[in-house]
């Protein structure tokens, strides 16, 4: 069930199975799209699954903004005893949720099933490693 954005806005598809719930996220997740998260986080936690995947391989830019949405989503999962994994999300993504110091609420997956134009973004020296999934 995708949500119906305005031109500019990211699309965010939801779907389920009997065991998870997947987000997919296409364009940016970042503050022009706050107003939007509330609803869309009432419906992933409304469907109460023990797996949330969120698919951030169509994602172009990430703010903190868009990670505390994430955050929030993780946290409601953690909170039931789930999980959540974050799918294809680029070097700057990760280094986004480690800054807020939420990376560990995740189980990360590179993968994607389409192809992924990367940010070009690199850790600044000194920040520490990504975790493999």
């Amino acid at each position: 069930m995708p949500t119906d954005p305005s031109p500019g806005m990211a699309m965010i598809e939801i779907s389920s199975s009997p065991t998870s719930t997947t987000l997919v996220i296409d364009g940016d997740l970042d503050l022009a799209e706050r107003d939007r998260f509330p609803e869309i986080a009432a419906r992933v936690v409304g469907l109460r699954r023990q797996l949330l995947v969120i698919d951030m391989c169509g994602v172009t830019f990430m703010d903190s903004t868009g990670a505390a949405f994430l955050i929030t989503l993780a946290d409601s999962s953690r909170s039931r005893g789930g999980a959540t994994v974050l799918r294809g999300a680029d070097a700057r993504d990760l280094f986004v949720l480690e800054v807020c110091g939420a990376l560990d609420l995740f189980r990360v997956e590179d993968t994607c099933s389409h192809t992924k134009q990367e940010s070009g973004f690199q850790r600044p020296a000194g920040t520490g490693s990504t975790p493999s999934a």
